[in-house]
């Protein structure tokens, strides 16, 4: 699905503009960078948890060449998909509340 599909789909189930959707969305992707770059992590209900984690530096190899190259150390964003989400796409019912 492409960002404009989604933009689409979500203006049609919440009965709203495309247009509001986007600047909603780009809203979000600002608010979940700027809470990344700060050290945070980003908590969503029933869609999972973005956060940052550290990679140290280690040595590669080059493909073409075989050449031993040195890869420094970096940060990447993760996401881990919250147990909802996790059985929704398994096919697993959501477990009834007593």
């Amino acid at each position: 699905m492409t960002q404009s599909e989604f933009i689409e789909q979500v203006a049609t189930a919440a009965g709203t503009t495309q247009a509001e959707v986007g600047r909603v969305l780009e809203a979000m992707v600002a608010t979940v960078s700027g809470a990344l770059t700060n050290g945070g992590d980003v908590r969503l209900s029933g869609l999972g948890v973005f956060d940052v984690g550290a990679r140290a530096a280690r040595e590669g190899r080059n493909p073409s060449t075989g050449e031993a190259i040195k890869i420094p150390a970096s940060k990447a964003v993760r996401f881990r998909a919250a147990k909802g989400l996790k059985d929704a796409v398994n096919g697993v019912a959501p477990a009834k509340k007593k």
